[in-house]
């Protein structure tokens, strides 16, 4: 998609679920075996009483709204606040919006809302900022 194409309000969502294995894979990819995320006795005693997701496995759904959908392929990304807000845990299914608030067409710019929600519960909220191409010009 190119900037031209791109509106104020434009919204793209997409749907995992997360598992035991989604998060081990995880783990794997990412280096981080925080044993709150893997060991069920361990984080069984911690204040989230069981095993939880990495907080930025949901920020990564975020990337693949962006890079597969809205702005999609060839998009960059530029920049990205965070706020986790609850935790994710194996069963639950994330749903990740981004909605475009902002265009800055004379700096290739898409600034947009990035939340995911399981249920109806906000766990991570925060905003992005993107390159996007501008429809090339063929004379």
């Amino acid at each position: 998609m190119y900037i031209d194409d791109i509106k104020v309000g434009h919204s793209s969502s997409i749907e995992r679920e997360v598992t035991q294995s989604v998060i081990s894979r995880f783990a794997d990819v990412s280096g981080d075996f925080n044993p709150v995320h893997l060991d069920q006795e361990f984080a069984a005693a911690s204040q989230f009483k069981g095993v939880i997701a990495h907080g930025i496995l949901s920020a990564a759904y975020i990337s693949a709204v962006l890079g597969t959908k809205l702005p999609g392929p060839g998009a960059i990304y530029m920049g990205q606040t965070l706020k986790f807000r609850a935790p994710v845990r194996p069963g639950d299914k994330v749903v990740t919006t981004c909605t475009v608030k902002e265009i800055i067409r004379d700096k290739n710019r898409v600034h947009l809302e990035t939340i995911c929600r399981v249920g109806e519960t906000i766990v991570l909220e925060g905003e992005a900022t993107m390159l996007v191409q501008p429809r090339p010009n063929h004379e």
